[in-house]
């Protein structure tokens, strides 16, 4: 049965009328409209080189094609893309069946965590099932339509699979408006058996006509607001959680006219970094388990938090233990119902800039205003913190290498307006939170919501795409860089100016530390050779990797920097050339920046016979009698 049989038709397969509909997708935010979707990942395999492909080459005139050296690494770099687009376009990506689909899983879920739109088209298998089992799938004993992307649902916040051409009249427009909705957006997946990728159906030409998504921005609740400046009007000690959504909303400005008017010190989450561009003297810094302890002691004194734009996830609040008023109030603004009743919290459903807007004006209506003691309480633990910051952190230590800290400052001083850092996972997110200044125009890029080793490449390639402006820095370390150091290839090929600043401590020295702090003793953290006396491997001495050959290899220019004039010469002769570099820094493993304060849950061994281990597990518990249930 055909429907719309009045209806001018045009006859494709199921892969052209992806891609046609694809390329008419377009965005409308503040009145500002782009195509949504501005390109394509893909590695072609069984099921997508005849179908997908060959769609992309006759249609596919307005959807470029990029080419990655792994799945994963295109998923990762279409949510930097993504992200660096503030969620108003993206791309595409599609995959093989079997391995080449599943490889995207992880990047999957880190879209989906991180709520950044990314559209999946894996593979699948023969829907017609003539052929019997197919190479690459599972023989599921229970179900004959279960296949390996099934996978995919539980990552991704929409999944479909499409059994027959015509059944993408629905399930396209519905991926459309989750990817363009800020409060269920994530990963969206749609599977596409190999044999319908190829069959043809006529379908209506006003399918692929130009269709402008409105992002939409939800508009604050009047009750809702006076239900918050009321909380506000009787804290004392009020405190802002500024999270990713201030990004997303681009809600910069009025972030800073509220908190400076009404005198209410800011901490920022991982993704809400930078939220704060212009180096108020109320803002803390990073919050939560890895955050300043200028951000820590002013969260636990808090009587009021008002978080804005983030899921508050566990590092964010100490696993519960952060806040310690004993009657400490929550208000969440945000686009998520879900997000928005965590803790408890007033809920305001609501775009961050309409809904701060809102609030300053109802503010100054009812008379609220700073607590002059609290905000020179704040002022005080930042300017504690800064001192802190140029007296121990940067700065060169006798008889060390250099610390990643110190890095990190060079770095601060170096970026110029318009450049990015990116990061993801081990120490680096931590010390970043701490450390990175904004000001001047710079901007960071840390992902940690999925704590995702091997983002960092992919995804910056994905920054540089989506806004190449300015320089684009990757800061990582030895160990995250193993998981995907082939993607410099894709930076060649694309020809993507990508800065590497590749921190050598010699393995995971995040979890190591980790490691040492709960069970007291040294496995597998460590990049060593085995120890041909004791067989063990952290016996055993460190393996030396010239990163600065396995960068050139590829094309890649590299350059060997240890001092901070050969880090300084090195960064600012990288800016001067057209393709993807590298610098390679040479790090004291085991010095990191103060710690935040703020305990974090993690359960040790309940039983042992290792007296360290035992005290470390104890010492650890203690923490606990700060954790608590918010109403």
């Amino acid at each position: 049965m055909h429907f719309y049989s009045s209806e001018k038709k045009e006859r494709l397969t199921l892969s052209q009328a992806v891609v046609k509909y694809l390329q008419a997708q377009y965005s409308e935010y503040d009145g500002e409209e782009q195509r949504f979707i501005q390109g394509i990942w893909g590695i072609f395999g069984h099921g997508n080189v005849s179908g997908l492909s060959q769609a992309l080459v006759e249609y596919g005139q307005d959807l470029p094609y990029h080419q990655p050296t792994n799945e994963q690494s295109m998923v990762h770099a279409t949510t930097g893309f993504a992200r660096a687009k503030r969620r108003k376009a993206t791309m595409a990506c599609t995959t093989s069946i079997g391995p080449g689909a599943t490889n995207m899983i992880t990047g999957a879920a880190t879209a989906t965590i991180c709520r950044i739109p990314v559209l999946l088209l894996p593979s699948d298998y023969y829907a017609s099932r003539y052929g019997g089992k197919v190479l690459q799938d599972i023989d599921h004993l229970t179900s004959e339509d279960m296949s390996v992307t099934d996978t995919f649902r539980v990552v991704s916040r929409f999944y479909d699979r499409i059994t027959r051409p015509e059944q993408i009249l629905t399930a396209l427009p519905e991926a459309m408006r989750i990817m363009t909705s800020p409060a269920e957006t994530g990963a969206v997946t749609i599977a596409l058996p190999q044999d319908i990728q190829g069959y043809a159906y006529d379908y209506p030409v006003r399918f692929f006509e130009k269709r402008v998504w409105r992002i939409e921005r939800p508009v604050p609740s009047p009750d809702r607001v006076r239900e918050t400046v009321a909380l506000l009007k009787a804290a004392r000690k009020p405190f802002i959680i500024a999270g990713g959504g201030i990004h997303y909303s681009e809600a910069w400005n009025e972030l800073a006219a509220f908190a400076e008017r009404f005198g209410i010190p800011v901490g920022e989450t991982h993704a809400g970094r930078g939220a704060l561009r212009d180096g108020s003297e109320l803002l803390m810094g990073g919050t939560g388990h890895l955050g300043t302890p200028a951000a820590g002691r002013i969260a636990e004194e808090a009587d009021l938090v008002l978080c804005i734009g983030t899921r508050l996830h566990d590092f964010v609040t100490g696993s519960n233990s952060a806040f310690q008023h004993p009657d400490v109030k929550f208000i969440s603004i945000n686009v998520n119902g879900r997000d928005a009743y965590k803790l408890g919290a007033l809920p305001l459903t609501s775009d961050a800039k309409l809904a701060l807007e809102a609030l300053t004006e109802a503010g100054a209506e009812a008379g609220l205003s700073a607590n002059a003691d609290w905000v020179a309480r704040a002022k005080r633990e930042r300017d504690a913190w800064e001192e802190t910051k140029r007296v121990e952190v940067f700065t060169q230590h006798p008889g060390e290498k250099m610390s990643q800290g110190h890095l990190i400052g060079i770095l601060n001083e170096e970026m110029a307006t318009g450049d990015t850092l990116v990061a993801a996972a081990g120490t680096i997110p931590s010390d970043l939170t701490k450390l990175f200044d904004v000001k001047g125009g710079k901007a960071v890029h840390i992902e940690f919501g999925n704590s995702c080793m091997g983002y960092d490449i992919p995804a910056a390639i994905g920054v540089y795409l989506a806004d190449s402006a300015g320089e684009v820095f990757v800061l990582m370390g030895d160990g995250n860089y193993q998981m995907h150091p082939m993607e410099l290839v894709t930076a060649m090929q694309e020809r993507t100016k990508i800065t590497v600043v590749l921190n050598v401590n010699y393995g995971y020295q995040s979890i190591h530390g980790h490691q040492k702090a709960l069970v007291g003793h040294s496995l597998g953290n460590e990049f060593k050779v085995r120890d041909p006396d004791s067989g063990l491997l952290d016996k055993g001495a460190f393996i030396e990797v010239d990163y600065v050959k396995n960068a050139e290899s590829v094309g890649v220019k590299a350059w060997f920097a240890q001092s901070e004039d050969e880090i300084r010469a090195a960064l600012r002769t990288a800016r001067n050339e057209d393709g993807p570099c590298m610098i390679v820094v040479p790090t004291e493993k085991y010095r990191s920046p103060p710690d935040s304060g703020v305990w974090w849950e993690v359960v040790g061994a309940e039983v042992t016979n290792d007296r360290r281990t035992s005290q470390l597990v104890a010492e650890r518990e203690d923490g606990r009698t700060k954790q608590r249930f918010y109403y």
